[in-house]
């Protein structure tokens, strides 16, 4: 079935599923260009009824779940929405809930600088809404006085030239739209504070808390008044945004500092084999080809879908799902995502719909191909080999996929690819002779590979290990420049989410920032300052423009030395005495995310989630029970091994809750548990000396129902088990809140910093 009729398919489907009473009550027209009030009234917050309430939007019911969401999440407040009917407030995302969320925001803002200038910037990927969603959030600010930038014309941008731009231009903020790599009807918000990093939950809760005021007005009053500005208000700017060609100047300068110094960008000049980009949604071509043409490489390069598409061009996407139902169904678009057929073989849902077999026939063995997702800020490092390569991979812990009869196409985790990134990036400044100018360090989230650390520790450089979400990383960091600014004769304490306190040492810089899912960043050599004057030791999102510079340069460094990405990674194993060589990671999905049946997607969702938490609270439970004393290792051993026992607990050395997971140490290994932040899905990662071995453990321990043997209860009490996950909650405020930086924003002169 072709890219069109499938999308067709899915239209058809949301159409015939979506009741009358939705597609005829467009509450907020947005057609309407002029200025508009909208009057929220006690009505829209109780369900909706054809007789007694037929102005129900249930938004007592939504703002409970939005809540909920905003309270974990790690990527921005996201979730399922209507698609063609965008006003369709039964699904979390919806044009409802963008103007009481961005409302609320402004009003949170305004409270804190009253009578200040308000700057903020609004940006948007490819995805269902997203122009209308941008349209309502900035002409909600606007009637509140918040000047708003744009690009010109409010076309798409990456999330991390919106993340740079605030931090860049001091701006209070940004509003993005995306939903990063998720499925095609999904959508969200990622909020961005001033430092251009997402929104912590306790951030997120102060909105939250205005709406909660807003709706106690209502229910007392029986209506509130929200202005929505005309379209061209005076205080949505395009124009100064195309004054500084939508912040690719000032990014370019950014990367000339970094990843884009004269050496790569030599390196990849010199490459004979072209790069090929695999632009999916086709947002970051807008971006990205424009930074490639400055630095005169273009040429370089082959660009895969260039158009911008909702549909993802199909990517991912399928007319059965995984049981062969007939149905349709998203695998989103993250080309790592390994599936099982009904034989149960293993292979790449995503990468099978990119038509590989026909696109790279071509190209030669060697041929590097580099796929980055909608908001492009994750790569996922491919390679076209031979066949005959296949005993090194399997050796090598190099999964692929079949080409033609004799040629495979490499798939490299984000472990694996980036463990050669920060590896050739070192080298480069040994090389240099930076090195030595600084103590290095990274962060990383618990999930990603123990060969980070053990890379780490050979090279002498320190580990902070944090959470999973690039916010994470980026709160890493402020605490670090805030000792670097209020201490720079002492040494750099942090302490990580395992409870350790790392010594960065004196003016410490970070060699590389990244994640297991795909997402990095490279630390600056000088501190980055923006136009006000503030510092940073890197940028606070993931850019996969930044690592498809450096992972350009490395594969024609490597293409000059005649040697492909799987023997440069089985040298680094080698060279640097690495143990952890595998790595693998079980998607557990609960119920089907693109169900278009609302009621049968919040049933299955609501029914997903309690098996998601019924398995995180298993292991979850048993770690904070081991911290506090109330079980012994030897007891958590004990309940793996009668509840589990086809596996080996002998050489469990540890159990922690990591901030969103359970982490089991093993001596040649770890496996990490975690429930997704804002759906029903279980993770489970492994990392280790076996391959088989952690596959094994991730498996079978992700899958697991969560039910509690006659052990555990008897260990464990059962109003300790009911309050894990609120203890659990406490115990990473603890974590965020060590040593959090307090530095408070200021509001500068816009005049004087941006001539605005």
């Amino acid at each position: 079935m072709t890219a069109e009729t499938l999308e067709q398919e899915l239209f058809k489907s949301v159409e015939n599923n979506t009741p009358d009473y939705i597609k005829n009550n467009k509450y907020i027209n947005l057609d309407n260009k002029n200025e508009f009030v909208f009057i929220l009234k006690k009505e829209h917050l109780l369900p909706y009824d054809e007789t007694k309430n037929p102005e129900g939007l249930d938004l007592n019911n939504w703002l409970k779940n939005y809540e909920k969401e905003a309270a974990v999440s790690t990527a921005g407040i996201r979730g399922p929405q209507n698609i063609l009917y965008p006003y369709d407030v039964r699904f979390p995302i919806n044009i409802m809930g963008i103007m009481l969320a961005t409302y609320a925001k402004a009003l949170v803002a305004k409270e804190k600088y009253n009578g200040k200038k308000l700057l903020k910037l609004a940006g948007r990927e490819v995805r269902y809404n997203s122009d209308k969603f941008l349209d309502l959030i900035a002409r909600v600010q606007a009637a509140q006085g918040i000047e708003t930038l744009t690009t010109y014309e409010r076309k798409t941008m990456p999330i991390w030239l919106a993340s740079f731009l605030c931090f860049k231009l001091d701006l209070l903020g940004g509003e993005y739209i995306t939903s990063s790599h998720g499925i095609s009807v999904k959508n969200a918000t990622k909020d961005l504070n001033s430092q251009g990093s997402q929104y912590l939950p306790e951030e997120s809760m102060e909105f939250v808390n205005k709406i909660k005021e807003i709706f106690n007005i209502v229910q007392k009053e029986g209506r509130y008044e929200i202005k929505i500005a005309k379209s061209d208000d005076k205080f949505i700017n395009e124009s100064f945004m195309k004054t500084i060609n939508n912040g690719i100047d000032l990014y370019r300068e950014y990367l000339e500092q970094g990843v884009a110094n004269k050496e790569n960008i030599d390196l990849i000049k010199s490459a004979k084999k072209k790069i090929i980009i695999e632009n999916v949604g086709g947002s970051a071509f807008n971006t990205l080809s424009k930074i490639l043409e400055s630095f005169k490489i273009s040429e370089k390069f082959v660009w895969q879908n260039i158009e911008e598409d909702p549909f993802f061009h199909g990517i991912g996407k399928y007319d059965k799902d995984p049981k062969g139902k007939k149905c349709f169904y998203d695998y989103s678009v993250d080309a790592t995502v390994i599936a099982k057929n009904k034989e149960g073989k293993a292979y790449f849902p995503v990468i099978d719909t990119l038509n590989y077999q026909e696109k790279l026939k071509s190209y030669p063995k060697g041929t590097v191909v580099l796929i980055t997702d909608p908001d492009h800020d994750r790569l996922t490092v491919c390679q076209i080999e031979e066949k005959e390569k296949i005993p090194f991979l399997d050796k090598t812990g190099i999964s692929y996929s079949m080409l033609e009869s004799n040629r495979i196409l490499c798939v490299y985790t984000a472990n694996q690819s980036f463990l050669l990134i920060m590896d050739f990036w070192a080298k480069q400044l040994k090389s240099a002779d930076k090195w030595n100018n600084h103590p290095r360090f990274i962060i990383k989230t618990t999930a990603s590979a123990k060969s980070w650390d053990e890379w780490a520790k050979y090279n002498g450089v320190k580990v902070v290990n944090v959470p999973v979400g690039f916010k994470e990383i980026a709160n890493i960091m402020k605490k670090t420049e805030q000792q670097l600014i209020n201490n720079p004769e002492k040494d750099v304490i942090i302490t990580d989410v395992l409870g350790n306190d790392i010594n960065l040492g004196k003016n410490p810089r970070m060699l590389f920032g990244g994640e297991e899912s795909g997402g990095m960043i490279i630390g600056s050599e000088e501190l980055i300052k923006s136009k006000s004057g503030r510092i940073a030791i890197a940028m606070r999102e993931k850019s996969a423009s930044e690592a498809i510079i450096i992972a350009s340069a490395m594969a024609a460094k490597l293409e000059n030395e005649n040697k492909m990405l799987s023997e440069a990674l089985d040298e680094i194993f080698t060279a640097n005495k690495i143990i952890a060589k595998y790595d693998m990671r079980e998607d557990i999905a609960y119920y089907n995310e693109s169900e278009p049946d609302i009621n049968k997607l919040t049933q299955a969702k609501k029914d997903g989630e309690a098996l998601r938490t019924k398995n995180d609270l298993f292991y979850l439970t048993m770690a904070l029970a081991e911290f506090d004393g109330i079980i012994s290792l030897n007891q958590v051993k004990s309940i793996l091994k009668s509840t589990f026992k086809t596996l080996n607990f002998d050489n469990l050395t540890d159990v922690k809750f990591v901030g969103d997971g359970t982490y089991l140490q093993f001596t040649d290994k770890f496996i990490e548990i975690r429930p997704s932040g804002t759906d029903a899905k279980t993770k489970a990662y492994g990392s280790g000396s076996n391959r088989s071995d952690i596959s094994e453990f991730a498996r079978i321990l992700g899958n697991y129902s969560g039910d509690l043997n006659d052990e555990y209860l008897a260990l464990i009490p059962k109003d300790y088990y009911n309050n894990a996950k609120e203890k659990s909650m406490k115990e990473y405020l603890k974590f965020t809140d060590k040593d959090a930086d307090k530095r408070i924003f200021e509001i500068p002169d816009y005049n004087k910093t941006l001539n605005i």
